[in-house]
């Protein structure tokens, strides 16, 4: 006898039967007739009592043992009334079934009262109820608006109506009041919820237009509407605007009086060709010695934004910058970004600079972080440099003589960091990640991989030794500081990741609670050159836990490094500001354990809310991306495409597009058998043919739907019309599977929310995306 099996159908029973039961009862209720049997379920019984799961009163009987335990977390709805309570620091949520949600929205900070405990060896959350809505996270409500005629004004009381736009509120039915402006039908709004749902009206909310955005047919109106769903700030105002105004565009003898003068090195920066926001030069001298010294400069935003000021205030709101298709939202205002903080070359810049001796073997054996002044030589592009290094391009290793030498010599230290990262154990999160080319009207005219030549590479490797390099510094200080860090994967998920990857018939060494990057990397390049390595590569970043800020340098697991901050990017970055803050601070300072305190409960405050503002810019992100990939599909329903199965799940599979379109095959629209999901195989299994479909199959599909507003994409796979079917007759059992299955057909629609939830999680662990590819 199975032991977790006997502990999860002792706690089933005593679930259905709250009043108890006795050990007789129970073995009668769970067939365990035999001597044998008996001193088992008895022997599990008082386990569980130890464990505190039940509790046994003086008559004999069994119960379960549910404390009153009131907890705190973040509530996620789904769109059939049912939801999930999501706490810190805590691995599993807590189920909380429809009609005991308390009238909560997603999103809404609440308090939960646990009524069935967990149990975990069964895969199964608590439960609970909702007492108490302690925050509303959502105030404002970005959607379609429809206005009312004379009739439904009547009858409803109400000016008009909104479609909410906003993520797991679909199914909110939203009034607009006379309050407020008034718009027309078809219009962007924004509208600020006046009243919440009550326990008699769980579904509604009504509101009045604070903003008109602008009608949904207007070209930009669609990436508007995400930037106020998210609520991220896409204009300035106006005392920022006046202080940046105020800030100088030249340096001055005053500005370098205290810097080291490096305006003679041969620097160079390296960047997108449509970049502006130029922060980071490089540099690389040979020394006496044989060793190389490498600069990675990095503008001294910090001169320029300084705490408390209107600049730095409303950086610190934004938290970083955010990149969509065909817009920048920047973190500071373009005098500053573009301006007096960008490297252009042939100006002077003020910057921080982190100067490495570096070995032949890529050690860093010394460091020097200070205040410089540089003088930008050359300002080079990802395409001009990968065409020197990658082919050879006579033309411009010509025009760039002067340099070229130079770059030869960083890409063979660039190749020396990245095999001393891979010795390591750093793990390569390379995925396919889209480039979408929209016109001047904002509409998707195609969609690429964006590809990453030996320029993008070498950058990033420089950047990542100078943001180590700085960590371990002012590790080693033992001063309050701000990293970046990256804790070991959750147990569960990566235990998941384990079991899926057998299906490929790989073993890994090392367990669940002791994986070392080095085993997760030696998986990556086992599969390296298989069809399904993306998939693999995909399903090992789900089971990563998110990179976040901290002002504990617990390291970076995924980069195998021991310490780790961001020091290279404070245009677009505000930790990275902060960062430099703290440099200039500790170079004429000195904190008393009282300060010590202070400072450290002021950074942690930073860093949570640099972490929460980058998560929100990466669903905005992946949001547009999601917005335009539907677009650019719309006109070709009835294609058919090649693909690979990119996920499974009960309700069927996503299909990836070699363009990264990523679409829902519905288990309904498997005609040529019933499908059965195994959950642990993450795989579909026709009960009568035994066609199995598998993660990384490859697929050839057509495109049924494109829905710009839900941002769903619907195929359809395309049989092979050489397959004979035959025929058989339905069992009473098959033809009740047969029903189940139209059945979950119909459900579709209500299962769409959950799906969309599902899609946009697909993305965990990606990190926030700029055209540079920093870490």
């Amino acid at each position: 006898m199975n032991q977790p099996r006997i502990a999860e159908e002792i706690l089933s029973v005593l679930e259905s039967y709250p009043e108890g039961k006795t050990s007789q009862q129970l073995s009668q209720i769970l067939g365990y007739h035999s001597g044998k049997q008996f001193a088992k379920l008895v022997k599990m019984i008082a386990h569980l009592e130890q464990d505190k799961q039940i509790k046994i009163n003086d008559n004999g009987v069994i119960q379960l043992a549910i404390e009153e335990t009131v907890v705190e977390g973040t509530f996620s709805q789904n769109d059939k009334g049912f939801g999930f309570v999501r706490r810190d620091n805590e691995n599993h949520d807590i189920f909380i079934p429809r009609g005991k949600t308390n009238s909560a929205l997603n999103g809404d900070v609440v308090k939960v009262k646990i009524t069935k405990p967990e149990v975990p060896w069964a895969d199964k959350s608590a439960e609970g109820i909702i007492i108490d809505v302690v925050e509303r996270q959502v105030t404002r409500l970005t959607g379609e608006f429809t206005a009312f005629d004379d009739k439904l004004k009547k009858e409803t009381g109400y000016y008009g109506g909104l479609k909410p736009q906003n993520k797991g509120f679909d199914n909110l039915t939203c009034f607009i009041s006379e309050d407020g402006l008034h718009p027309v039908t078809g219009e962007i709004v924004v509208a600020e919820i006046s009243q919440y749902p009550t326990e008699d009206k769980p579904q509604q909310v009504i509101a009045n237009v604070v903003q008109q955005i602008g009608h949904k047919d207007e070209p930009g109106v669609d990436i508007l509407a995400i930037l106020n769903m998210f609520d991220i700030p896409h204009e300035f105002p106006q005392e920022v605007k006046e202080a940046a105004d105020r800030v100088p565009e030249t340096i001055s003898d005053d500005d370098m009086s205290s810097r080291e003068d490096l305006r003679q090195l041969l620097t160079i920066t390296i960047d997108g060709d449509d970049a502006k926001d130029l922060d980071d030069a490089i540099s690389l001298t040979e020394l006496p010695s044989g060793n190389m010294e490498l600069g990675v400069h990095i503008a001294d935003v910090s001169h320029y934004v300084t705490e408390g000021s209107p600049l730095d205030k409303e950086a610190y709101e934004r938290g970083t910058s955010v990149y969509l298709t065909d817009r920048v939202v920047p973190m500071l205002p373009q005098r500053l970004s573009n301006g007096i903080c960008s490297l252009h070359p042939n100006v002077d810049r003020l910057t921080l600079s982190c100067l490495m001796e570096v070995t032949r073997d890529g050690q860093v054996i010394n460091h020097q972080i200070k205040p410089t002044v540089i003088n930008s030589d050359y300002r080079m592009t990802y395409h001009d440099v990968n065409a020197m290094l990658e082919n050879n391009d006579e033309q411009l290793i010509a025009k760039y003589q002067d340099i070229y030498p130079m770059l030869q010599k960083m890409e063979k230290l660039h190749h020396t960091l990245y095999h001393l990262r891979e010795a390591r154990g750093a793990i390569n999160f390379d995925t396919n990640e889209a480039e979408i080319e929209v016109d001047e009207q904002g509409k998707p005219v195609a969609i690429h991989v964006r590809e990453r030549g030996v320029g993008e590479r070498m950058i990033e490797s420089f950047m990542l030794l100078a943001n180590e390099t700085v960590a371990r510094h002012y590790t080693e200080e033992l001063v309050p500081f701000i990293y970046r860090v990256h804790e070991h994967p959750d147990t569960d998920r990566l235990q998941r990741f384990l079991e899926f990857i057998t299906t490929f018939g790989i073993v890994a060494k090392g367990t669940k609670d002791e994986m070392k990057p080095k085993y997760l990397q030696q998986i990556l390049q086992t599969v390296e050159d298989e069809t399904y390595a993306p998939v693999v590569k995909m399903m090992l970043l789900r089971s990563m836990q998110q990179a976040k800020y901290d002002v504990t340098p617990i390291g970076h697991y995924g980069l195998a490094a021991t310490d780790y901050t961001h020091f290279t990017s404070p245009i677009r970055r505000y930790p990275d500001l902060i960062v430099h803050r703290l440099i200039h601070y500790y170079s004429n300072h000195q904190l008393s354990k009282k300060q010590e305190a202070k400072q450290t409960t002021k950074l942690s405050e930073i860093a949570d809310h640099s972490s929460e503002m980058e998560r929100r810019s990466v669903d905005a992100e992946r949001e547009t991306d999601s917005l335009k990939k539907t677009e650019y599909m719309q006109d070709k329903i009835g294609m058919i495409f090649d693909g690979y199965v990119s996920s499974i799940t009960g309700f069927g599979m996503f299909v990836e597009l070699d363009n990264t379109v990523e679409g829902l095959v519905h288990i309904s629209t498997i005609k040529d058998d019933y499908y059965n999901y195994v959950e642990r195989q993450l795989v579909l299994i026709g009960e009568r043919t035994g066609n199995t479909f598998h993660i990384g199959d490859s697929v050839k599909v057509r495109l049924v739907k494109a829905d710009v507003d839900t941002r769903e994409i619907d195929f359809e796979l395309v049989q092979d019309d050489t397959k004979t079917k035959k025929r058989h007759k339905k069992s009473p059992r098959k033809a009740q599977q047969k029903n189940n299955q139209r059945k979950r057909g119909k459900n579709k629609k209500g299962q769409r929310k959950y799906q969309s939830n599902y899609r946009r999680q697909k993305g965990h662990g990606k990190k926030n995306r700029k055209r540079k590819h920093k870490k």
